[in-house]
């Protein structure tokens, strides 16, 4: 549904994306993760057609977003960082506009506005002046104007960024409601946005993408080890080279002794990446007459991947750059509407 291809963007000698590759399937919801300045937004405006590319391809539903750019823009709802809105407009006024500008039929454009507030948990907000409305709210409505025309495509810029936990969550179950009839590209630096809304995630670092997996997968293909915490009761000197004797193990070590029982120990065992050895550990130390009393794996989270993969050094080729910070104001919500703004392509 989305594809893009060695997509690039410089801005005169300096380059914001290098060689961008990345598919979203149908119905899915793909995280595009990674630091701030990393290329994100930059990618986003191509896709919604506000900004024009210097090398590469993007297709939307099959359109090109450079050579059918109206295709493209009826086809996709497009949510910048800072919503696009007419504080002085009622929630359902607003919608009602935006269906006009995008070219719902008059006679389903008053129930488009019923579904999107419905959706988004607004109709007890529709004759409410937007300004008046909390900033989770004015989120609400800003998906709300990207979903009225029912477009197959969403492309939500940081979704979540400056609202409080329960709007944050609020938020996250709206965009996982979306999923299925919509495919969703989701722009985020934070880490649980992806973890608990995205069923794949592309992070990018330094305008180059560096990988793109399930969340699940991620933290396994890229784990360097196999980690093992375990509490006993006995002699520890006994413990430590039986462990260590086990296939795959690499380390055993004590390891902080505060707040045990006399006589307890806990013991970190290392072993190779992607071998289970709990098994072994348990029967090693049962068998040996030693008191069980915990066993823990520890695993690679998204939060070390993203660590790992995003604080590397530059390459001579890629240099950092600061993404514009300006968002479209209220008269670009054309970028998505199909309406063409000579200096936008």
């Amino acid at each position: 549904m989305i594809e893009v291809e060695h997509l690039s963007k410089t801005y005169g000698s300096t380059a914001a994306l290098q060689d961008v590759t990345f598919a979203a399937q149908p119905g899915e919801i793909l995280g595009f993760l990674g630091p701030n300045g990393a290329g994100k937004t930059t990618t986003m405006r191509i896709l919604a057609g506000y900004l024009p590319a210097s090398e590469g391809t993007a297709r939307i539903a099959g359109y090109d977003v450079h050579t059918d750019s109206m295709a493209v823009r009826q086809r996709i709802g497009y949510l910048p960082e800072s919503p696009p809105l007419y504080p002085d407009m009622t929630v359902e006024g607003f919608l009602n506009f935006v269906g006009q500008i995008k070219g719902v039929p008059a006679g389903l454009r008053q129930r488009r506005a019923e579904l999107s507030m419905e959706r988004c948990g607004l109709l007890d907000k529709r004759k409410v002046l937007i300004r008046k409305l909390s900033k989770g709210y004015r989120q609400r409505v800003g998906i709300a104007q990207a979903i009225i025309h029912d477009p197959p495509v969403i492309i939500l810029d940081e979704p979540t960024v400056g609202l409080d936990p329960r709007q944050i969550n609020e938020v996250r179950q709206l965009i996982k409601s979306l999923a299925g009839s919509h495919t969703i590209i989701l722009s985020t630096h934070i880490l649980p946005e992806v973890s608990m809304t995205c069923d794949r995630v592309t992070i990018i670092n330094r305008g180059q993408i560096v990988a793109t997996d399930t969340p699940d997968n991620l933290t396994t293909r890229l784990a360097g080890e196999s980690t093992y915490e375990v509490e006993i009761k006995g002699n520890v000197d006994q413990a430590q080279p039986l462990l260590a004797s086990l296939a795959s193990v690499r380390q055993v070590s004590v390891i902080s002794q505060d707040a045990l029982p006399d006589h307890h120990h806990r013991l970190r065992i290392t072993g190779e990446a992607n071998h289970t050895l709990g098994s072994a550990i348990s029967a090693t130390l049962v068998n040996a007459g030693l008191e069980l009393h915990e066993l823990r794996r520890q695993q690679a989270t998204l939060e070390d991947v993203f660590l790992n993969l995003t604080t590397t050094e530059p390459t001579s080729a890629t240099a950092t750059l600061a993404e514009p910070s300006a968002s479209p104001a209220p008269t670009e919500l054309a970028a998505d509407a199909g309406m063409r703004r000579d200096e936008s392509l």
